[in-house]
């Protein structure tokens, strides 16, 4: 059972990374769907550039570049082109996706998993939490200074009344799509991080290792009502569903098929269960 709840912690940690990105979109009233090929695109290149700098630091910092201009390159498409937000996300997965594999191909001559000697697997810790990695600790100090940054300072208000008032916020002299396009880097910067962790973790790249977590960051977004704190209990939630269909893999006499679908079965009821919640509300106003 222990080993049940910290495998969930660490499952936990991309999801909660990623949807913290994706909470400050939200709040400016821009829904980001482009997650999964930020989070994609962090991956790859972290272990790519950790393999060619020797570093694991300097490949994470090299990731997060790469990956925040993929963000900035979505907001220009978005916010200064007057591109769909929906499809300027779809396209960004897809340009992700099929970019990764052309750059895998012409600089390893391999589409599929890269696995790098140089390249170690993240160190491990046993405090406070027992076997964690350094994203661990990452993750719960950015859920502390994103509560901080959204609800106790000038900036975080100014995000806020983006996402409710974009006039009132014009108002004031004040750029709407400057809060939406920071929110949009911001966001590639959480995915980054969120990739860098499940590559550097697993010691290998595998392609679609994401395998849809950046949709999963989405829902956690809205099934922790919006809020910092509630984020780390949503992504808890899934990575306990995650690190159960692994266990039951080989402690139940189940079809393997039915058992990995158990994390996508329950986004989709934590989904049925929030639209019904946020419904009952909306009557009771």
């Amino acid at each position: 059972m222990i080993q049940i709840l910290l495998s969930a912690v660490s499952i936990s940690i991309p999801l909660l990374l990623a949807s913290t990105g994706g909470l400050i979109s939200e709040l400016t009233g821009t829904l980001n769907i482009a997650l999964e090929g930020l989070i994609l695109t962090g991956a790859f290149t972290a272990y790519i550039f950790a393999h060619f700098t020797g570093s694991i630091f300097l490949g994470v910092m090299i990731s997060l570049l790469i990956t925040v201009l993929l963000s900035s390159i979505q907001a220009f498409v978005t916010f200064k082109l007057r591109a769909d937000v929906f499809i300027a996300g779809i396209a960004t997965n897809l340009l992700a996706s099929g970019l990764i594999t052309v750059v895998s191909f012409e600089l390893f001559n391999n589409k599929g998993v890269l696995v790098f000697d140089n390249v170690r697997k993240l160190a491990r810790y046993n405090f406070p939490i027992p076997s964690q990695t350094i994203f661990t600790y990452v993750a719960f100090i950015l859920v502390i200074i994103c509560y901080v940054v959204v609800y106790k300072s000038p900036f975080g208000m100014h995000l806020r009344c983006c996402g409710k008032n974009e006039l009132a916020l014009a108002s004031m002299g004040l750029n709407p799509t400057f809060y939406k396009t920071i929110a949009y880097l911001i966001g590639g910067a959480t995915c980054s991080l969120a990739g860098a962790m499940m590559t550097l973790s697993l010691g290998s790249y595998v392609p679609n290792i994401s395998n849809g977590k950046g949709w999963m960051a989405l829902v956690i977004v809205f099934l922790g009502n919006r809020n910092p704190f509630g984020l780390v209990a949503a992504a808890l939630l899934f990575g306990l569903a995650e690190s159960f269909s692994n266990y039951a893999q080989g402690a139940f006499q189940v079809p393997t098929d039915f058992i990995l679908s158990i994390p996508y079965f329950f986004t989709l009821l934590a989904m049925v269960v929030f639209s019904i919640i946020s419904h009952k509300k909306s009557k009771f106003k």
